[in-house]
């Protein structure tokens, strides 16, 4: 019966995909690529020109709340959440499918659209509310509802991102799990998905939280062990890193292999894959970022932007990078291979079998994680659009369902229907930081004033805003 059912699903998603993906694309990657330039221009290159200062504000900002995570600690935390299956798998994804030339549009992708993602952070800050316990929760379905007066678009947002995170993401993560212990161990899908199911529905129904806090305190410390063994690999070839940089740039120019749909003659396979891939690891104005940034306590909007900002760098210009060149180093990169199966064969070639066991064991942790970050971003949406704990039961139902469904399912499917409805999301997102730009420019411009003036630490006092406060900013949170 469960078999027939996801039979005539992939059928559906099948349909779906192959009808509104490409269009949806074409539309998302000249926005994407739009809205970054716009935010970088008008910001007078925010990314650049304030880099030094996003260092100084992961490194020595203070919080506003002795009981909440330092700027330092969510930086580093934010960071071991983004290293994970895009970091990992979906670069080698972009390589197999466009070539080395994709990972040069994954630099552009997060070089531009470190602007997008400080505005939509500053301004996730700014519209955030605060938790009875103290704690704050906020993110674009909050500032489309208060900024843009629009409870509509916040919903549409807001299921967007359910069908995102909450049940597309999570089946890319069951599917990374899937495919990595195959090629360790062989285990078979069907029961690696029941398994997931078993243990995210422990989770997600408040069984066994004991395994998520210590996932939180071991997937930090497995990203770090995956960043020095790539920094290890990459140094013992140093001498041929010019070549395979000058390698990537050539061919990110390379338009022979075209991306087809309605603006084929302008998009290459190498821009569209490493624009997807790009966006899926550093999710620089998806408006997922915002959810977790409007957690941080902060003096000023502007600083959180700024720290999520220099996490979109590291994610994508660093860690990204690093796998890239694990990659393009081994003799795996015509290998015909994909997704974590590509980048397993690559550290195989460097390191021997214990690459392809390493990488398996830290993916089930990564992935893992992912899937129950992932769940509380959607159900945190879910809430916002009816907080009604039968709506709830049925959400975490069909969350499950999608945890074996991206199991037992080809990683192609999977993937596609990921980049659909995360092209849906990145949208409305992106299109609602445009209409609130004039705050994110408000709040850039008090910040850099305060700088000026010689304050270390600039703080954002909402009674010299009396704008803002028509927009619907909570005053006790900012005064």
């Amino acid at each position: 019966m469960l078999s027939e059912i996801i039979s005539v699903f992939e059928r559906l998603l099948t349909w779906f995909v192959s009808t509104f993906d490409g269009p949806l694309w074409d539309i998302t990657t000249i926005t994407l690529l739009g809205v970054g330039i716009f935010f970088t221009v008008s910001t007078g290159f925010v990314q650049f020109r304030l880099f030094p200062e996003s260092l100084r504000e992961m490194w020595f900002g203070r919080t506003t709340d002795s009981n909440a995570l330092t700027p330092f600690q969510a930086f580093a935390t934010g960071l071991a959440s983004r290293v994970g299956v895009g970091n990992i798998g979906g670069v080698a994804t972009a390589i197999a499918l466009g070539g080395e030339g994709a990972v040069f549009w994954m630099w552009v992708t997060a070089l531009i659209g470190m602007s997008s993602a400080f505005a939509e952070s500053t301004l996730a800050q700014l519209f955030k509310v605060k938790n009875p316990d103290g704690s704050f929760r906020g993110g674009p379905a909050y500032y489309i509802t208060k900024g843009l007066h629009s409870p509509f678009l916040a919903i549409c947002f807001a299921c967007a991102l359910i069908f995102t995170f909450g049940f597309a993401f999570n089946a890319v993560q069951s599917n990374a799990i899937v495919e990595a212990t195959h090629n360790a161990w062989k285990w078979q899908a069907e029961y690696v998905g029941a398994g997931l199911v078993f243990l995210t529905g422990l989770i997600i129904f408040g069984g066994v939280k004991r395994i998520g806090k210590v996932s939180a305190r071991v997937v930090p410390t497995m990203a770090l062990f995956y960043l020095i063994m790539a920094v290890i690999i990459v140094g013992m070839h140093i001498d041929r890193i010019p070549a395979i940089l000058s390698g990537i740039v050539h061919s990110a120019f390379n338009f022979e292999a075209m991306a087809g749909g309605m603006f084929g003659a302008i998009f290459s396979k190498a821009m569209l894959f490493g624009i997807k891939r790009g966006l899926f690891s550093n999710e620089a104005g998806m408006g997922s970022a915002p959810n977790a940034a409007a957690s941080a306590s902060v003096k000023h909007p502007a600083s959180q932007g700024l720290i999520q900002m220099l996490g979109v760098f590291v994610d994508t210009m660093v860690v990204c990078t690093c796998t890239a060149v694990v990659i393009l180093l081994s003799d795996s990169y015509n290998s015909g291979l994909t997704n974590i199966s590509l980048t397993q064969q690559a550290l195989s070639y460097h390191v021997g079998e214990f690459g392809v066991h390493f990488l398996a064991f830290i993916l089930l942790l990564f992935a893992f994680s992912s899937i129950i970050g992932n769940y509380a971003y959607a159900e945190s949406n879910v809430r916002f659009i009816k907080n009604r704990m039968s709506f709830i039961v049925v959400f975490r139902l069909v969350v499950l369902f999608f945890v074996y469904f991206g199991a037992v399912n080809s990683g192609t499917i999977v993937w596609s229907f990921a980049d659909t409805v995360m092209a849906i999301m990145a949208l409305i997102n992106l299109g609602s930081i445009v209409f609130l730009s004039p705050i994110v420019w408000s709040l850039l411009k008090d910040y850099q004033r305060q700088l000026s003036a010689g304050i270390d630490e600039p703080v954002l006092n909402i009674q010299e805003h009396p704008e803002l406060l028509k927009r619907g900013v909570d005053e006790d949170i900012w005064s």
